[in-house]
């Protein structure tokens, strides 16, 4: 069996995640996160919708996470989002950091858009 390092670039993989918080390349930010290429940093939730535009030519796919359980985003967020060129995947919260975590390992463009659990 060939054992590969994981080499993270500029983008920070989350390292844990609880009640109103995650943990993201070693530094706890509470409420939603933003994170990507440009590092962690908190987010304005689903109304906020710029900071993700801002990743548009940086990242192929974001991840949304949507608290402890899945739930739908706006559609107009949604429509806009992908109207910009950007996948959108959104699932419960612990599984978008699951996905975003293994992607990101890989050496993909992709980013992370985080409510609580």
């Amino acid at each position: 069996m060939q054992m590969n390092q994981v080499v993270y670039t500029d983008a920070k993989p989350v390292d844990g995640y609880g009640p109103g918080f995650f943990r993201i390349g070693g530094e706890a930010i509470q409420g939603a996160v933003l994170a990507g290429p440009r590092g962690p940093r908190g987010w304005g939730g689903l109304a906020d919708a710029a900071p993700l535009l801002d990743l548009v030519g940086e990242i192929d796919v974001i991840f949304i996470g949507t608290g402890a359980e899945i739930a739908h985003i706006p559609a107009a967020l949604l429509a806009e989002l992908e109207q910009a060129g950007l996948g959108v995947e959104v699932m419960g919260s612990p599984a978008a950091c699951r996905t975003y975590n293994v992607l990101l390992s890989e050496g993909r463009r992709v980013a992370l858009a985080v409510l609580p659990v």
